[in-house]
Parts: C-alpha cells; structure tokens; sequence
C-alpha cells in the first residue's frame, strides 16, 4: 500500500540528490528520497501512538520525519523532537519544516540516540517512539544509508529501549513497531528498562493472513497488565483500504479525493 505517486513533485537537494514533496494531507508534506522514504509501518506506528496535543514527544530514528509530520497532517500541535543519526535524513526534515505551513512543534535534531544526555532533557518526555532496525540478518543493501536505516548497524533494541527509558517521565509511553518474531525480544529488553508492556496489536495484510507487524506500548514504571488489541487488518480481502486503514489514511484520502474532483472541474 503506498501513495499516489501523481502528487509527487521532484526536487533536487543541495548535494544533488533527488528529493521528492509528498503530500500527506491537511495542508502537510514530507521530503522522501530513495534512501529516505517511509512505508505503511511507520504510518501505523504514528497512528497507534497519537499523542495528544499537550505531550512531548520524541520520535527516535525520524528519518525523514515522517512520524512527526503524519501528527501534523492531523492536527497534533505537541512539541516533537525528531532525532536522527544520519545528515541526509535531518536535511530531509529540516526541509520539510522549511516547506510545510510556519510551525514550531517538529524540531529536527541531529544526534545519536545512544549519546542523548546533555541533548535532550531525560525525565520529561511524556511520548517516546521508534521504528527501529528490523533484521540480524539476511542481505544487506549496497547503500550504507539504507543499510542503517533497514539494519542494527548504528543502534540495537537494547539501544532504544535504554534512550527511551531514559527521556520519559514516570508514566510515560514508548511506542515501537516490530516483526512478531521479535516480540519476546521486546518484552525482555522493555522489562529491563522498566517499560511495562500495556498495549499490544498485530497488523496483516487481510483477513486469514498470519501479521506480518506488530505494535507494542509500554509505560516507564508500569504495573504488569497487558492488553491484546484487535489485529489491524490493511485491506478488504485484498483489494481496497480497510475501514480502519482508511482511519489511519484519512487526510491523505481527504486530500486525493478533493485534488480528484478538482481536476475533474478543470477538465469540463
């Protein structure tokens, strides 16, 4: 499942990579490239960690900012704090701000997220998420770029869970996406870091399919109690979005069938 790519517009950065302006919706657009792009797991990260309009956030390996930028297209207004390693992805981010509708709320930071101390402020943050490096193994990309953005090459999940552990408040919640392979992996390392798991969803592709991701919560010093959530379903047997991956879409759809009946106007 992916965007319309007819509401794309190429630019080209200052060191000469090819960027690309994808709308999202609500008057909100990301900067992706072909070594940072997003997917439909990172749309349904942001969608089952919304935070509400008070929280601090931060979202760890932003990327392109693409988590970030989802809340902005539908109306979030907390502060976010996006970190990211790489410079590529934080010039991507820093463009999207610069492109995007005046708004102090997504702040790109360029840093590592093992080394966040003196960065960041620990303690406070009421939201902490990530959609961290999937595969031990298998075949690595050529691009180093998107070999650590794929890979545990700069970060592990004993890494994120230590960072997020660190910079939320008590109560507060982490937020990561995973293969349902790793999910005693993630209980284990949460656990350690006295990230309680409270929240716990599987996505597939339709109906009858084994998930393919899952979605966990945690909350720093919670009390054991978990929840199992209703799989999220991507599509209706296949073909169209779900009812509720038009949910997660919603001002993206918004957007298309408004540009669709515009042109449709021009045309008679």
């Amino acid at each position: 499942m992916s965007f319309d790519s007819s509401f794309l517009n190429t630019e080209k950065s200052d060191g000469g990579r090819a960027w690309r302006i994808e709308a999202l919706g609500g008057g909100v657009s990301a900067v992706v490239s072909r070594e940072h792009n997003f997917g439909t797991d990172a749309l349904l990260l942001a969608y089952f960690a919304e935070p509400k309009n008070i929280d601090r956030v931060c979202d760890l390996g932003t990327g392109c900012g693409i988590i970030p930028l989802y809340w902005r297209s539908r109306g979030v207004t907390a502060y976010i704090a996006a970190v990211e390693i790489q410079e590529s992805a934080y010039a991507q981010v820093c463009e999207a701000n610069r492109i995007n509708p005046p708004d102090k709320s997504v702040v790109p930071v360029l840093a590592d997220l093992r080394n966040l101390k003196g960065i960041l402020p620990f303690g406070e943050f009421d939201l902490v998420t990530m959609n961290p490096p999937y595969f031990k193994g298998g075949i690595m990309s050529e691009d180093k770029e998107r070999m650590t953005a794929r890979h545990d090459l700069e970060c592990t999940l004993d890494d994120v869970c230590r960072a997020a552990a660190s910079l939320l408040r008590f109560g507060g919640r982490f937020c990561m996406c995973l293969p349902p392979e790793r999910l005693c992996d993630a209980v284990e390392l949460m656990r350690k870091y006295s990230l309680e798991p409270k929240r716990l969803r599987f996505a597939k592709y339709k109906e009858g399919d084994k998930p393919y991701l899952m979605l966990i919560e945690g909350r720093r010093g919670g009390k054991p109690s978990l929840a199992v959530l209703p799989d999220i379903v991507l599509t209706e047997n296949g073909k169209g979005e779900s009812k509720e991956m038009k949910e997660v879409l919603s001002e993206y759809l918004k957007m298309k069938a408004c540009n669709t009946s515009g042109r449709k106007e021009n045309e008679r």
